[in-house]
């Protein structure tokens, strides 16, 4: 399993119109083309410096094959609507993840 995490801080302007169009466009938009099998949306609980919030979006995908795929022929496009929308209002970052393993409490 892979986790494709994007971190994002978040402008105050713009916050509420962001974490809206993030749960209700963007988020089912990706997972829509297939290549995720779910999403999770989290605040990041530390201040930056910079001000703003912070989210984590990670998508779930079953192999980095198929992440490659999501990044050649979608992230190109999704990534020029975001910028389209928010332009400098929303700085983020991308990692690449690989569980392995999971524990839970017994």
């Amino acid at each position: 399993m892979i986790i494709y995490n994007i971190t994002s801080n978040v402008d105050l302007s713009i916050h509420e119109e962001w974490l809206d169009w993030m749960q209700h466009e963007h988020i089912p938009e990706s997972i829509a083309t297939g290549k995720f099998s779910k999403a999770r949306l989290v605040k990041v609980l530390v201040e930056e410096q910079m001000g703003g919030v912070t989210y984590a979006v990670q998508f779930y995908t079953e192999s980095k094959a198929a992440l490659e795929q999501y990044q050649k022929e979608h992230a190109p496009r999704l990534r020029e609507r975001a910028h389209a929308r928010f332009g400098d209002k929303v700085v983020s970052f991308r990692t690449e993840l690989q569980i392995i393993s999971d524990h839970k409490a017994v």
